[in-house]
Parts: C-alpha cells; sequence; structure tokens
C-alpha cells in the first residue's frame, strides 16, 4: 500500500464544517435579501483575471498580496484581490449591455497574500453591492442606508459607521501645500488604529519634510464632535464651503430624515487606504468589539471604470466583510450554530417499517418540515446522540401500532416531552408553530 498523504491545508486557508457554513449561508441569505429589498441584482465574475487588469490602479501593498503566476498558456494572471475592481473590468466590457444607473451585489470569494490573523484570511468571502452611473448624494446615502438595514436584519445593531470624504481631505492637502504626497499621507493616516499616533507623526514628519504640517494633519483628523461641529471644523481647514462639504452635510440630512444618524459618526481618520476612491468613505465597527477593525467598508470612486472605457461612470459601493464579522461575533458570544437544516428526524425502530418511514417523511416535506428518516435501526442512545450533534428539534417515534393507525407519535429533543398519536398535520401544525416563535 502506498505512503498516505498527509490531509493539510494552506496555511491562511481553511476547510469548512456544516455548523459554520450553515451560519455563513443564513447570514448571507440575510443580507442577500436587504441587497434585493434595494433593487440591487446579482452578476458573477471570473476568479482569474489579466494581472494587468487587477493592479493597473493599486499601490505596491496591493501587488505584494496578490496571488499572481504564468498560466499554462505564459500569460500573467492573478486571483481577484477584491470584487471592486473586476466590477469596473465588467462595467466597461459590458456596458452596451447594462441600464445606468446599474446597481448590483455581488459575494463570493476574493484572495490575498496578507499575514493571517484573528478573522483575517488569505481566501474569504465579501458581500459587495455598488451603483454605477450617478454621482448624486442619494446614492451615496442609499449605501450606507443599506449597511445599516443589513446589520439590522442579521440582528447586529450596536455598530457605529465611521464616515468621511477623500475630496474635503484632499483639499486640506492643497491648502498646506502636501498635495503632492497624498497617497503616502493616506495610507499613513489609515494606520492610525493600528500603529498609533506618534508612529503616524514620524511618517508625516518623513511626506511633508514639516513638523508643523504634520501636527496641522493630525489637528485635522482629530475630530471628535459631533458630525455637524466636526464637519464644519473640516471644512475651515480645508478653505471654506465647497461642493463636498456640501454633499456631506446633504446625507447627513437624509440620515436625519430615515432616524439613522445616530449609528454614523463624522471621522477624519477614515481614509480607506485603496488610492481610487475619490469621495465618501466608510469603514463600520462592533461596538463591543472594534479591535477587530471593519466588518463592512467602501466609498465613491469615480475614476475606476475609466481605467477601462473613455465612458464616465462614477461608482460607490461598499463590501461587508463576512468572516471577520462572524469572527467577531463569534468573539461576542452572538451567533448560535445549527447543525443541520432538519426540523424532524424519523427514528428507525423497526426495519420493517422503513417504507412506511419514508411515506411519513414525504408528507411532512410537503408541509414545509425538513425532514430525514434514520436509515438503520441502531440503539436509540446512538440515534438520539445523532439528532443532538446535528441540532435536530423534533423527533418522530412510529411502531407498528403507529403505522396501521396512520398515527405518529412527536417528540421534543429538547425538553424530552412527547405528544402521542398525532395525524401528520397535527404534528405538522406544531412543528411549524415551534419554528415561528423560533424566527
Amino acid at each position: 500500500m502506498a505512503d498516505l498523504i498527509h490531509p493539510k491545508v494552506l496555511k491562511g486557508f481553511r476547510d469548512i464544517l456544516p455548523q459554520d457554513e450553515i451560519l455563513r449561508s443564513q447570514l448571507i441569505e440575510k443580507i442577500t435579501k436587504v441587497y434585493r429589498s434595494f433593487g440591487f441584482v446579482p452578476i458573477d465574475t471570473p476568479v482569474l483575471e489579466y494581472s494587468e487588469i487587477l493592479l493597473r490602479k493599486s499601490n505596491g501593498e496591493t501587488e505584494k498580496q496578490v496571488f499572481r503566476f504564468l498560466d499554462n498558456g505564459n500569460r500573467d494572471v492573478a486571483l481577484r484581490f477584491d470584487l471592486t475592481v473586476p466590477f469596473a473590468r465588467f462595467t466597461a466590457e459590458h456596458e452596451s449591455e447594462l441600464y445606468f444607473p446599474f446597481k448590483r451585489y455581488h459575494i463570493s470569494k476574493v484572495w490575498r497574500g496578507e499575514k493571517p490573523q484573528a478573522g483575517r484570511y488569505r481566501e474569504f468571502v465579501q458581500c459587495d453591492i455598488d451603483t454605477v452611473g450617478s454621482d448624486s448624494a442619494a446614492t451615496d446615502f442609499e449605501i450606507l442606508s443599506l449597511m445599516k438595514a443589513a446589520f439590522e436584519e442579521i440582528g447586529v445593531k450596536d455598530i457605529t459607521i465611521h464616515v468621511n470624504h477623500r475630496g474635503i481631505f484632499n483639499r486640506f492637502l492643497k491648502k498646506i501645500g502636501s498635495s503632492e504626497k497624498s497617497e503616502e499621507i493616506l495610507r499613513s493616516v489609515d494606520k492610525l488604529a493600528k500603529v498609533g499616533k506618534e508612529e503616524v507623526k514620524n511618517e508625516l514628519v518623513e511626506y511633508t519634510g514639516s513638523k508643523e504640517k504634520a501636527e496641522e494633519i493630525l489637528k485635522y483628523i482629530s475630530g471628535n464632535k459631533d458630525f455637524l461641529s466636526t464637519l464644519d471644523m473640516l471644512e475651515e481647514m480645508a478653505g471654506g464651503i465647497e461642493s463636498d462639504t456640501k454633499r456631506m452635510r446633504e446625507i447627513f440630512e437624509m440620515m436625519k430624515a430615515s432616524g439613522i444618524e445616530a449609528s454614523f459618526v463624522l471621522d477624519p481618520s477614515i481614509t480607506r487606504g485603496l488610492d481610487y476612491y475619490t469621495g465618501i468613505v466608510y469603514e463600520t465597527f462592533l461596538n463591543e468589539l472594534p479591535s477587530i477593525g471593519s466588518v463592512c467598508s467602501g466609498g465613491r470612486y469615480d475614476n475606476l471604470a475609466g481605467l477601462y472605457t473613455k465612458t464616465h461612470l462614477p461608482g460607490v459601493g461598499a463590501s461587508i466583510g463576512l468572516d471577520r464579522l462572524i469572527a467577531g461575533l463569534e468573539q461576542l458570544g452572538k451567533l448560535e450554530k445549527k447543525g443541520s437544516y432538519l426540523d424532524a428526524e424519523i427514528f428507525c425502530l423497526d426495519k420493517a417499517l422503513s417504507i412506511h418511514y419514508q411515506k411519513v417523511a414525504s408528507m411532512l416535506r410537503d408541509k414545509e418540515i425538513n425532514t430525514e428518516v434514520f436509515p438503520d435501526d441502531k440503539k436509540m442512545g446512538h440515534q438520539y446522540a445523532y439528532c443532538e450533534s446535528k441540532t435536530i428539534p423534533w423527533g418522530i417515534i412510529i411502531e407498528e401500532k403507529d403505522a396501521q393507525s396512520n398515527k405518529i407519535n412527536l417528540k421534543n429533543l429538547s425538553t424530552r416531552e412527547i405528544f402521542e398519536s398525532l395525524s401528520v398535520e397535527d404534528a405538522a401544525q406544531k412543528i411549524l408553530q415551534s419554528k415561528r416563535k423560533i424566527d
């Protein structure tokens, strides 16, 4: 016999067991429901793209993280590192087939070769939404409102969404004479929460060549007042009223009109490191666990599609990092895992009744009760343990006398309560009632 190959997965990758995949699927279903309710439609794109497509508008750090190689045809290709750049390529390639503004959602895997850590893997799922073809405050606000609604739907209410506007920050940098180093400054500021004020200050001194300018930038990003007071400060430091500050005031008024303004703060330290953002940017934090980082982020990227088409297609979008969100909620003990989607298990007490068991299972499924039949007449302790491992709430016991009278015995596997001699219809009704209470 040949030597066995040791089963293992690559560092930063993982297998996902049923209870974890069920949880992920349930969250995706809820998020998808909200995306659709706002009028977004699904698309899909290849996991592999030409490297020049993915990396034309990226910084050096992004290139270090990309899984890039030559394929069998000696083509330079890479695994997508996000869903936004492929979407820009998709929009340009299918421009004549789309209607604008075009609102899409895309929930799929992406790959980044960064250092694995808590809630951060090299293969992970992003839940993206984007609108292209409109440069309005309404589309900016719609994404923010949708983000809030998506977290509400999955039962995560204690969040704060930090928003900022890159345009205001760029005006400020131009005013103090540091616009030529804007990309470096933006990336430095974006690391503030990770590396601390002193390290960012040292980098800013290096980029601006001035301690005074570095301190002015730190003053700019330190806004911690209410939304409008912070906006007033940023507006003054940037040189006065312009379309960018007008846009932020309009968005805030929409938040107030919708009654969701309490979940948003204007945070000038939020810059988003990717250089394709041009307008509003945002990041979402779990208030009980801010250390895990942003679980949903995005912004406006008016020039991204311009890499692939001459048509001006302004865009705005956001992405929920599903794996990091789950890691955070697990740390907070806010997730309940299930071992299956089953509502009921028909126990196998007598192999001679196998055909009848299947008949009852079919009748229950017709009544929207997820049901399976245990296939072997093993000891009941084994069958109960099986149900427990799959978190099946109801057990169905059918003996020969029950089969003759077309009755079943229903057992609540949590409370051990038994309801004897029920019709299939009555048993189904009782199971459905319990499901509604849980939902």
